[in-house]
């Protein structure tokens, strides 16, 4: 009877979230979802958004409800509008929760339509996510006074050796959206580069390498300048992509300044991740600033800062207390499973569109 009540008195909600994949650099998806199902404020149908039919997540239906496919970013955001009312008809969503790079610009293009259908989301202003963006983010380090690697916007491959004569070896090539090789040549500069452009298109960066620890901060901010959740965490294995396979809460309240010092010049709505690097003698360089969660957001939940969920409660517009405390010594170790299905659900999430 009691359990009954409980369940009465939790909200329902119907949330929609990308990010489903699980390669080596997986996507925030699965974790977001895992963290919000962990707060027991709400009665949650949990919706996954797709793009391809071999998104695992899409098949791990004791997290996700029923998963539709999407169309690619690059099909433009009229053509998401569309499908996302079709979704809607059907689920009557009330959040949406994105969290590829890429995606991100057409949902924040879509945010007042969203709004218009009832249909609540929690992200940057454009201005806020186009102020972060890597091909920028040495001119925004200088404006706030926050230290950033400096680089080079290259456009075409012979525009290296004059990176490579000012920046100097090792070198980082970044894609413009995702991936970053360490090159100590030209040729391998120009073999980078190639394979960047390949997959993200131009420009691709060129970044000066910066030696030290790598630590990863996850933030929450309210679009108001205030730091609701930070986060720091540093890496204890890294893929051969740079991406964190295990990692443990640290206490250090520089990065915890330096977050809230980002979220307050930014006035950063909703989730992001800030890559930071210190070097040897304490010096901290926001290497990237991604605008989403990062994949082991789950950690946040795991230290006592659930921020996905406390992103939930703020999309509908409830006022959140900063978080004051966390766990510190939490770690995570990612690990890889066989998730079994059926060839049937493969044809049908391929064929119809939805699972």
């Amino acid at each position: 009877m009691v359990a009954s009540q409980n369940l009465k008195n939790k909200r329902k909600l119907v949330i929609a979230v990308t990010g489903l994949n699980a390669i080596d650099s997986p996507g925030p998806g699965v974790a977001v979802i895992r963290s919000i199902r962990e707060c027991t404020d709400f009665d949650l149908r949990i919706i996954g958004l797709s793009y391809e039919a071999l998104e695992p997540g899409i098949y791990m239906h004791e997290l996700v409800d029923k998963t539709y496919q999407i169309p690619y970013p690059s099909a433009g955001f009229e053509t998401l509008f569309q499908r996302l009312v079709q979704i809607h008809q059907a689920e009557k969503l009330d959040l949406v929760i994105p969290n590829f790079d890429a995606e991100l610009y057409s949902f924040i293009k879509l945010r007042r339509e969203l709004e218009n259908l009832g249909i609540r989301t929690f992200l940057p202003e454009l201005e806020q996510f186009e102020a972060r963006h890597k091909m920028i983010l040495s001119k925004f380090g200088k404006k706030h006074q926050i230290m950033v690697p400096e680089d080079r916007i290259i456009n075409h491959v012979t525009d290296l050796a004059k990176a490579v004569a000012e920046l100097d070896y090792p070198l980082v090539i970044k894609g413009k959206f995702y991936d970053a090789t360490i090159v100590n040549t030209l040729e391998g500069a120009q073999k980078a580069f190639y394979q960047l452009q390949a997959k993200w298109g131009l420009p691709v960066i060129a970044q000066k390498f910066i030696n030290g620890t790598e630590i990863n901060i996850a933030a929450l901010g309210d679009g108001k300048g205030n730091t609701i959740s930070v986060i720091p965490m540093r890496k204890l294995y890294i893929t051969d992509k740079g991406k964190a396979w295990a990692g443990i809460t640290i206490e250090d309240t520089s990065y915890i300044e330096l977050a809230k010092k980002f979220v307050k010049v930014t006035k950063w709505r909703g989730g992001c991740e800030l890559e930071i690097m210190q070097t040897a003698n304490g010096v901290s360089y926001i290497m990237e600033v991604n605008p989403r969660f990062p994949a082991w957001i789950y950690l946040t939940a795991a230290a006592g800062q659930n921020q996905p969920a406390t992103l939930v409660k703020m999309a509908l517009g409830e006022y959140i207390e900063p978080f004051r405390t966390y766990e510190v010594g939490k770690m995570f170790i990612r690990y890889s499973w066989d998730l079994i299905t059926d060839v049937s659900e493969f044809q049908k999430i391929s064929g119809e569109g939805e699972l």
